[in-house]
């Protein structure tokens, strides 16, 4: 295989591959490593390769002519050649992406620099933009070596053990299980026996399941994209009992003070879909409890016969699944009492995060609120859910955190507050599998 990087710094290139692996590859011919001189692809006497962008704005962008010409010079028309762009915008190179590059005969990379490129080199060479990760470097020559460290241990007789990409981490999207050597003990800590069974499919088990304990651990996302068959499934099913994340959730539905849709102040009617599914999503994703904060007698009766049906009368004994989901609901008059009920029984105040269909300034991502209530020393957070037409004005501004609303690819934005509730707990406490 072939890897032509073009580049303002072609001495970058010249230790990371001339040991180790790649010097034998390269000995035996295994790969070829060509570092071009973007600068010998210039017709100007100061060898200029960059420019300021049209419009003005700080930095320079590199210019389109010496790149041009350098992948006509160097792209062979009698390989499986690729051009590769390294960019923050492109996309996350992966275990997945190394594996399809190595089919290739011949990668082409351009190593960006300043504030980029003219967009024109994107339209007329590239064929796949690539980020190494959502971090700023000084220039593309890190990314391009990254992508030709995992690409070339893809190709065949680079590596040694021609069985070790398919048993390294992200085979099959998991994490690779924990490996041990000689000696049996150290410091304290001896090697697993199963290891030292000589018992083959035992060890290959322990492994598997290791595997899949490590990645629903350290990196659950992965699991998403995983190949894993019905055993692993039972494995994890087993991992989620003795390892299930530690944090602190409660959620609330709001029947006042919310608004209707003239965005008057109102009490809206308690709807026995809306706790019925609510619940149910929340026993699902591990909620503590299901506040109904209704303030009118009448209604709250209403409420407590449902409730009572369910989890006390004839219903209990007709679904006990529906049942369990329900005992966790408990109506309160006001907001400030689940507060209340939460101090008394956690020791400290919820933070209180609000969800709202309407987008509002400095609202908080999923992804980044999961993190706040799933480290280790968290604290105990309270999720409300409007009814109406909304949480009122008095709600929202309190709250700690605004959610950013659901939304899709539509201009439709009208969803049911069950549905609301059960994708948001969806995307906060979701284990991907």
């Amino acid at each position: 295989m072939k890897f032509d990087i073009i580049t303002i710094f072609p001495e970058f290139f010249e230790s990371p591959f001339s040991f180790g692996i790649f010097q034998k590859a390269r000995e035996k011919k295994l790969m070829e490593m060509n570092a071009h001189d973007l600068r010998d692809f210039t017709e100007n006497k100061h060898r200029t390769v960059d420019d300021t962008p049209y419009g003005g704005g700080g930095g320079m962008l590199m210019k389109p002519e010496p790149i041009g010409k350098a992948i006509d010079s160097i792209k062979r028309k009698d390989l499986k050649s690729v051009v590769i762009l390294t960019t923050p915008g492109g996309e996350i190179f992966t275990d997945r992406t190394a594996r399809e590059l190595s089919r290739f005969d011949q990668l082409v990379i351009i190593c960006g620099r300043y504030e980029g490129i003219d967009e024109r080199v994107r339209d007329a060479y590239v064929d796949r933009e690539i980020s190494i990760g959502d971090y700023v470097l000084s220039g593309g020559e890190y990314a391009a070596s990254v992508i030709v460290d995992s690409v070339a241990r893809f190709i065949p007789g680079v590596l040694g053990n021609a069985q070790s990409p398919e048993s390294e981490s992200f085979k099959d999207g998991l994490l690779e299980y924990p490996q041990y050597t000689r000696p049996e003990s150290y410091a304290g800590r001896k090697a697993p026996e199963i290891l030292l069974s000589g018992h083959h499919q035992a060890v290959s088990q322990w492994r598997r399941d290791q595997s899949l304990e490590k990645t629903y651990i350290k990196r659950p996302d992965l699991l998403d994209r995983a190949k894993i068959s019905l055993e692993d499934i039972n494995h994890i099913k087993t991992l989620k009992r003795t390892h299930s994340p530690f944090f602190r959730a409660y959620i609330a539905l709001i029947h006042y003070p919310v608004y209707n849709n003239r965005l008057t102040v109102i009490n809206t009617a308690f709807t026995n879909l809306d706790v019925h599914d609510i619940s149910r999503a929340g026993t699902t994703y591990g909620i503590r409890k299901f506040y109904l904060v209704q303030p009118n007698p009448e209604q709250q009766r209403l409420a407590e016969r449902v409730l009572k049906h369910w989890t006390d009368g004839e219903g209990a004994s007709h679904n006990r699944s529906r049942s369990r989901a329900l005992e966790f609901v408990e109506i309160k008059d006001t907001l400030q009492d689940a507060v209340k009920d939460i101090e008394s029984a956690e020791g400290q105040k919820p933070r209180i995060v609000v969800t709202d269909a309407r987008p509002r300034e400095n609202m908080i991502g999923y992804g980044e609120l999961r993190e706040k209530m799933f480290k280790k020393e968290n604290e105990p957070y309270l999720i409300l859910f409007g009814t109406g037409w909304g949480l009122a004005e008095d709600i929202l501004k309190s709250a700690d955190y605004t959610l950013k609303p659901v939304s899709g690819y539509t201009d439709y934005n009208h969803l049911s507050v069950r549905s609301a509730a059960a994708i948001i707990m969806d995307r906060l406490f979701s284990c991907a599998i």
